[in-house]
């Protein structure tokens, strides 16, 4: 099973919106620190509660999600450069960057969570979150969006050493 990094927008209930917000990252490609050169592609597709989305996923990028140390900083360094651009993209109602973040909550989920929605990247039109009730963990993101600000990937060892999770298994049964 592939765990994609990407930035998931919602773009709302018109297609064209979706279109529009994927031409401005598809084929958009940048150098990274290590040397390595990426390259956007941009799809837009239907959620089941008829909402149009575009997922923009950089080539190259580890499809296993975050498994080593130098994989979480090449995310994070992408996931900055994604948000940088998501600052003069056309207009979205909410997005966020990360491993597995395609559609990460359908509009009206993210209605009903309104109180605990504020997780680290979250990127909201102000609309919107005058709607959820203006949460005060958001800051101003660019003109007429806020957001709770990006805190990078993160590498757990845990999750990807099966050595590391059978010593911990074996800790958890001798207590």
């Amino acid at each position: 099973m592939a765990w994609i990094f990407s930035l998931s927008a919602e773009c709302g209930g018109e297609q064209v919106a979706a279109v529009q917000f994927a031409q401005h990252f598809d084929a958009v490609a940048w150098m990274l620190s290590n040397g390595r050169q990426v390259l956007c592609q941009a799809e837009v597709f239907q959620a089941l509660d008829a909402n149009w989305w575009c997922r923009v996923y950089p080539s190259g990028i580890s499809e296993v999600g975050i498994n080593t140390p130098e994989t979480a900083y090449l995310m994070t360094e992408l996931g900055i450069l994604l948000y940088q651009r998501l600052r003069s993209a056309p207009t979205f109602r909410y997005a966020l960057v990360g491993v597995e973040v395609d559609e990460f909550r359908t509009y009206s989920e993210l209605l009903e969570d309104a109180s605990t929605i504020a997780f680290p990247g979250l990127v909201m039109a102000d609309t919107v979150w005058r709607v959820m009730g203006s949460a005060p963990a958001f800051r101003p993101f660019t003109f007429g969006y806020v957001w709770t600000p990006y805190e990078g990937e993160a590498y757990k060892p845990l999750l990807s050493s099966s050595t590391l999770k059978r010593q911990l298994n074996e800790l958890l049964l001798a207590g």
